[in-house]
């Protein structure tokens, strides 16, 4: 019984930590495959220093064109830890 419920514990702390993407897909595709709006790059597969570059430059507000300030809020709520996590998932696929 005490395996069962650790091994509970554990799969809902990973599956808590691990950062939600949804949002990301609405514009880029469930699968990071997709031009943003049209405006974008297609993400899909960018080394992943490459997004986290991207991403920490959206939050700062010093990277990015057209969708400048749309990304700028979608990122502002990241932590560094869930910009690394979003820019190894992207380079992955």
């Amino acid at each position: 019984m005490k395996k069962i419920v650790l091994g509970t514990v554990i799969a809902a702390a990973s599956l808590f930590a691990a950062v939600n993407t949804t949002a990301c897909a609405g514009c880029h595709g469930a699968n990071f495959e997709k031009s943003a709006l049209g405006k974008s790059q297609i993400i899909k597969g960018w080394p992943a220093a490459k997004v986290e570059e991207a991403l920490k430059g959206y939050k700062a507000g010093t990277y990015g064109g057209a969708m400048k300030g749309v990304m700028k809020g979608q990122v502002a709520r990241l932590s560094d830890a869930d910009i690394k996590e979003i820019a190894e998932k992207i380079s992955k696929l």
